[in-house]
């Protein structure tokens, strides 16, 4: 699965108050319609994201930059940057040694 379709929302953002919008696809060979939408939209760069308020004027905006955009309600939000905090957590270091094993001692021949 692409990073484009892993943040595709699956709730209706309708029942958001607020959208976090951002910008999967670049800009270059699109139309100056949907270049002017992004800047009014405050997205100059890929994998940036902003957040505005859920309003029909940017729903509208959003419609048609659909497919240059991904849009996350702020619960959907959170979470994916927390499950990107944990994955980017500082791990104990792995120790490897490179000795040779300690030679264990034979048992004893009963003579």
């Amino acid at each position: 699965m692409s990073g484009f379709k892993a943040y595709k929302a699956c709730v209706p953002i309708a029942w958001s108050p607020n959208l976090y919008i951002t910008l999967v696809r670049g800009i270059p060979g699109t139309r100056r319609l949907h270049r002017r939408t992004l800047e009014a939209l405050r997205l100059a760069k890929c994998n940036r994201t902003v957040m505005r308020w859920n309003t029909p004027t940017v729903r509208g905006m959003l419609q048609q930059v659909k497919r240059l955009v991904v849009i996350e309600t702020e619960e959907m939000f959170k979470a994916r940057k927390e499950n990107e905090a944990k994955h980017r957590a500082i791990r104990p270091p792995l120790v490897v040694s490179h000795l040779p094993a300690p030679a264990s001692v034979p048992p004893q021949q009963a003579a």
